[in-house]
């Protein structure tokens, strides 16, 4: 469901984000600047869209690019109202960078990173990253955000979304409380939790954003299309914990609904 760069989110997207986890906003940033990033990209891991004969491998992946065509795609005016809408005005900081960057070609080849997963957001100095944390208060991280910087069609290797999988994380995270959990006990049983969860594909034009709650669990799946996959999969960083004296936003509305 498309949202409006004049009016924000309807009432029954945010609902929607509510119940499932995550909203899809069309034309969230232009087509034109979508190309200026791609083109950009392409020179930063030093290949052509012109050279397929160059694409040996199944995906290549840039840390960060915090150049102004990126900085302006995560700063549009309607994705700061949908922001505003979903974490709390001046309860989240303007992007100055977009990343990581998993550039995915047309391949047969196995992956080996195409597991079910949430993505945790503190304790990452820890070298080890299975034993990096989250926590029900999602510290850290106020939005998980997938930016197309191509057009994704159901070949093109889509990021995969449980559908209300956000509910069964927020629950799963509660009894370890403000310490939380570390990625390794989160997938300890695969994600057995969200096993019957409906699957979304991320798909859209370029300047689609899909806007998700911390807690979604998502996976990558291999590129069966003709043309490579450009998509930023970056946090959208919080100002600070949840508040209790401020009315409580959407996010936190997913969890405490869940919990009970």
């Amino acid at each position: 469901m498309p949202g409006t760069a004049l009016s924000g989110l309807t009432p029954d997207q945010v609902q929607q984000f509510i119940d499932d986890g995550f909203v899809r906003i069309d034309n969230a940033f232009s087509s034109s600047l979508a190309r200026q990033c791609r083109d950009e990209l392409w020179t930063e891991i030093g290949l052509s869209p012109d050279e397929p004969e160059t694409w040996t491998k199944p995906v290549i992946r840039v840390g960060s690019m915090s150049s102004p065509p990126f900085v302006e795609a995560a700063n549009s005016p309607c994705l700061h109202r949908a922001y505003d809408q979903l974490v709390g005005e001046g309860r989240w900081y303007a992007p100055a960078a977009l990343g990581t960057f998993p550039i995915r070609f047309p391949s047969r080849q196995d992956l080996d990173d195409d597991g079910w997963h949430v993505d945790v957001s503190f304790g990452t100095s820890n070298p080890d990253f299975m034993e990096w944390r989250a926590n029900v208060k999602s510290s850290g991280r106020a939005l998980l955000m997938l930016f197309l910087f191509s057009d994704i069609g159901p070949d093109d290797a889509p990021t995969r979304i449980r559908r209300g999988s956000h509910a069964a994380i927020a629950r799963e995270l509660l009894p370890y409380g403000e310490a939380g959990a570390t990625l390794r006990q989160l997938s300890a049983d695969g994600y057995a939790s969200t096993q019957a969860c409906e699957i979304d594909l991320a798909t859209g034009a370029a300047g689609t954003v899909y806007l998700c709650h911390p807690f979604l669990v998502h996976a990558a799946q291999p590129h069966r299309g003709v043309r490579p996959r450009f998509l930023a999969q970056p946090p959208l960083k919080p100002r600070g914990e949840f508040d209790p004296a401020l009315p409580p936003s959407p996010v936190q509305v997913a969890i405490r609904r869940a919990c009970g």
